[in-house]
């Protein structure tokens, strides 16, 4: 894994839960950017995670960010039934090929038997595209630090 801090963050276009195509790119110069990546759609932690992003949205909101959810395992299709079952008030994105976890660095080289499954990751971006924060976690029942995230939002603004 590359530490990515204070360089450009990778970029990508991946396809929402619409099929329409999502790039980093879109974003820059007019948003803050928090990738939010896991490994599996339907999964306790995963659920766990983007409920409690979804329900703190308007802190997002009000720190100038758009949240973009990742997951390399599953198609559009499955992230649009997992959007609609949480009710997610954000973008999930399919990262089906595996292109932008490759470029983040963060694929498990094995996840239960599973190649090309992406560890629980956050990339804070700011509105130059460059990588302020990340956190990789190797544990897939652990958390992201809420709490340094939008820490880390409020110093961008």
């Amino acid at each position: 894994m590359n530490n990515l801090i204070d360089k450009k963050a990778p970029e990508f276009s991946l396809q929402n839960t619409n099929g329409e195509v999502v790039s980093l790119k879109d974003f820059q110069n007019k948003k803050n950017v928090v990738l939010l990546f896991f490994p599996l759609a339907f999964t306790s932690t995963c659920t766990e995670e983007l409920c409690h992003t979804r329900d703190n949205l308007k802190i997002y909101e009000s720190l100038d960010a758009e949240i973009l959810g990742i997951s390399s395992a599953d198609s559009f299709f499955v992230l649009k039934k997992f959007k609609e079952s949480q009710n997610l008030n954000f973008d999930l994105l399919s990262d089906f090929n595996r292109s932008a976890a490759n470029a983040y660095g963060i694929l498990y080289d094995d996840f239960f038997g599973m190649k090309g499954v992406s560890k629980r990751s956050v990339f804070v971006i700011d509105k130059n595209g460059v990588v302020k924060h990340m956190e990789v976690l190797d544990e897939a029942s652990s958390l992201p630090d809420f709490n340094t995230i939008q820490s880390e939002l409020a110093k961008l603004n």
